[in-house]
């Protein structure tokens, strides 16, 4: 744990904020504005407050000035609000030129037994909408009586005394101590002052008895605490004691740029050296840190980072006794906007989103206004991400207003607007036609599109390019600005054999066009990868298939699946699925047949090699018969019939092969049916671990389990070698379909 040796040392070395973002806002003088700036729409002036009401305390039967500045398209009519109702205006209170609420009188009691305390608002209007301030809290100044008063006490000489008085007061009062009803002389540095109304006394002398008491003052009022002796004993040698910390730190939250002082007071004797640390071990640091009297912690300018708990330890010098005391300082921070919304032009039945990020301690809470008034979401008007995005869909006229994002917490509040303007279709470009698009190498694609007409041309102010891999979703989507001159554009550091979708829109002072046709793209590099895809049986006449998607997207612009009776030669017409689907089921097959799959994956560049499989319809429909070497790679583009033929062939003989199998175990022949000349070969069951192996592989499955591929393998045994020809081995291996398989798409 990092201590400060307070009275001893205090290392200097630069301050250093750990979280960028904050400190960058909070300890910067020309942050954002608190309504933004943004370009204009359509030509107008934005309405924009250039000076709002900040918090105020009041004197009773003073004039009250509240300060409201606005900029725009005029006229602007200002308004103000006291606790969300209009304020009257009249003999009282009048708005004066420029938007500033003027209160004549300030009253804390009126007929209607109201206060002219309270929080206010102003609201300024032109013919795009209403804008409203953030809120002003006015209060009325006052100085009740003391609710702590300090007490008489004994002290022994050399010791130390601690007295303390507090009131709340509106503002916050200056306290100062008298002696005898003479005032203290804070010059000797044997007195400590605190602004809580804390007095310390150390190293007291016979001097110091008397009879005190402290007096606070403000603009409202001044007042005097009761009275308290300080009697000093002793004269006697002093006896040893322990440390003992009369008053250590308490909680204290403050706002970002205050002032926190941390209390520590110890006695003992020998005098014990008071040190402070933080509980987290992190250092405290020198930068803006102050010692008050003996052992009081000053932070000046506080920041974020000083949150914390703060340990005061008293220390017997030359030991490690101690004592410890400890108070949590909660640093707080009003709301600041990382981002606010942007002005817009909008086609009616188009869409607009505004976004507002803020950050502050504690987190703010966002709400949005329209026109002045909290926005309801509705049908057409949708706020997600805690509030911080809202989005207005199938535009009509009656949305077109000023949109406000209010941020709040504890510390305070700030505001952001931006207007949405609804443009006539007819007042919009038209969508850039004719938009192609050329690989020119692995990492980069040409743009191309046609000049308009000179008179369109006139109105655009320049095109903006949207370019996304194929696959991803719209949040993934670049934009480039190209200028309205210009009607070619490269995409350079793209990646290679990847699919891209880009469309063309133009801009104009009122807004955006429709979107030009879309075009698909793939850069140069190669092909798609081979789809590897598997199949299952949902009954007697469909299948489904499906297939691994590539780990990335724009890798395939999509799939073509195809499929052919065996022993047809020709293939049905294929089906186009997009790159983003997985699965799809063929249906109206023909029950008992055997059918080809094919499936390719194909880009800008051509045909992956395909991937074939063969599915047998079963009879009850339940499960499917695939070739033995199961799924095969191929050139699609080479067909022959000759393989087809051989296919054909092999499906025959392994059929005739579990035939004879099956006849065989039933009747348990052993004469050889192929020895036409009294050769009496016969076949013999394997022996030993082998018959073993083959009684499991014979043996019949329990009910619920599903049997894994079996191979029943038959060996011949020659007597006397009669037979014209060895007959080789006849191995059947019986594909058992999975049951289930997941698909996580449909086509």
């Amino acid at each position: 744990m990092s201590d400060i040796l307070i009275g001893l040392y205090l290392n200097y070395h630069h301050h250093h904020c750990s979280y960028i973002p904050l400190c960058d806002a909070w300890a910067t003088p020309h942050s954002p504005p608190i309504s933004s700036s943004v370009a204009d729409v359509g030509g107008a002036s934005e309405l924009a407050f250039v000076l709002e009401p900040s918090d105020v305390i009041a004197v009773r039967d003073r004039p009250l000035m509240l300060d409201c500045q606005v900029e725009g398209e005029g006229p602007i009519s200002v308004t103000w609000r006291k606790n969300g109702v209009p304020v009257a205006t009249g003999q009282r209170a009048a708005v004066l030129a420029n938007g500033t609420l003027l209160i004549r009188n300030f009253q804390k009691r009126k007929e209607n037994n109201e206060t002219d305390a309270g929080e206010y608002d102003c609201a300024a209007q032109n013919r795009f909408g209403m804008l409203v301030s953030r809120k002003a809290r006015v209060q009325l100044a006052s100085l009740p009586k003391f609710h702590t008063h300090p007490e008489s006490m004994s002290v022994d000489e050399g010791g130390v005394a601690r007295f303390q008085c507090q009131l709340n007061g509106i503002p916050e009062a200056i306290i100062t101590w008298e002696r005898d009803r003479t005032p203290l002389n804070s010059q000797d540095t044997r007195y400590t002052l605190l602004p809580a109304g804390i007095l310390q006394i150390t190293g007291v002398k016979r001097i110091d008895a008397g009879v005190y008491r402290c007096v606070a003052t403000n603009i409202a009022n001044v007042r005097f605490s009761h009275e308290a002796q300080l009697n000093v004993t002793g004269g006697a040698p002093r006896i040893f004691k322990e440390p003992v910390i009369l008053s250590g730190p308490q909680n204290l939250t403050i706002t970002v740029h205050q002032t926190a002082i941390l209390e520590c007071i110890a006695t003992g004797n020998p005098r014990p050296i008071v040190s402070w640390s933080r509980l987290d071990g992190r250092s405290i640091g020198v930068e803006g840190i102050q010692v008050l009297g003996t052992g009081n912690l000053m932070i000046s300018d506080v920041s974020l980072q000083h949150s914390g708990v703060y340990v005061c330890a008293a220390n017997r010098p030359g030991t490690r006794m101690r004592r410890t005391a400890l108070g949590r300082l909660v640093v707080q921070a009003p709301p600041e906007f990382l981002q606010w919304p942007q002005s817009v032009s909008k086609p009616a039945g188009g869409s607009a989103v505004f976004t507002c990020v803020a950050q502050g301690v504690p987190e703010p809470h966002l709400i949005w206004l329209k026109n002045g008034k909290v926005l309801t979401p509705g049908d057409n008007v949708k706020l997600t991400n805690n509030n911080s995005t809202l989005a207005v869909t199938r535009i009509t006229s009656e949305d077109e207003a000023i949109y406000q994002c209010i941020a709040e917490n504890s510390a305070g509040t700030n505001q952001a607007s931006a207007r949405l303007a609804v443009s006539l279709a007819k007042d919009l470009p038209d969508a850039p036609q004719d938009l192609r698009a050329t690989p020119l190498s692995t990492t980069s694609l040409q743009l191309t599109w046609a000049q308009p007409p000179a008179e369109i041309t006139d109105g655009i102010i320049g095109y903006v390019l949207h370019i996304r891999k194929i696959g991803e979703p719209d949040s993934k989507e670049l934009q480039e600005a190209v200028s309205k001159t210009t009607f070619q554009h490269d995409f350079a550091t793209l990646e290679p054999a990847t699919t891209y979708s880009i469309y063309l829109k133009a801009y104009s002072p009122l807004g955006a066009s429709q979107q030009s046709n879309t075009v698909i793209a793939t850069t140069l590099g190669g092909v798609p990868a081979a789809p590897s895809f598997f199949t299952k049986v949902l009954n007697a006449t469909a299948v489904q298939v499906y297939w691994e998607l590539p780990s990335k997207p724009g890798k395939v612009e999509g799939f073509r699946l195809s499929y052919r009776k065996v022993p047809q030669a020709e293939f049905q017409r294929p089906y186009l699925l997009a790159s983003h689907i997985n699965t799809h089921t063929i249906a109206q097959l023909e029950p008992g047949a055997v059918y080809e799959l094919q499936l390719v994956g194909y880009n800008g560049n051509g045909d992956s090699n395909c991937s074939k499989r063969l599915v047998s319809l079963a009879e009850d429909g339940t499960s499917a018969k695939t070739s033995s070497d199961g799924e095969s790679q191929c050139n699609c583009r080479q067909e022959g019939d000759g393989s087809m033929a051989g296919i054909v062939v092999g499906i025959h003989i392994a059929m005739a092969c579990i035939i004879f199998c099956v006849l065989f175990l039933m009747f348990g022949y052993r004469r050889s049916l192929f020895c036409r000349k009294g050769t009496q070969d016969s076949w013999a069951v394997p022996q030993g671990e082998e018959a073993g192996h083959l009684s499991q592989r014979n043996g019949i499955p329990k009910e619920g389990m599903t049997r894994p591929a079996e191979a029943i393998e038959l060996v011949p045994q020659g007597t006397g070698g009669q037979c014209q020809s060895t007959p080789g081995q006849c191995q059947v291996l019986v594909e058992q379909h999975p049951t289930s398989l997941p698909g996580t798409g449909a086509g």
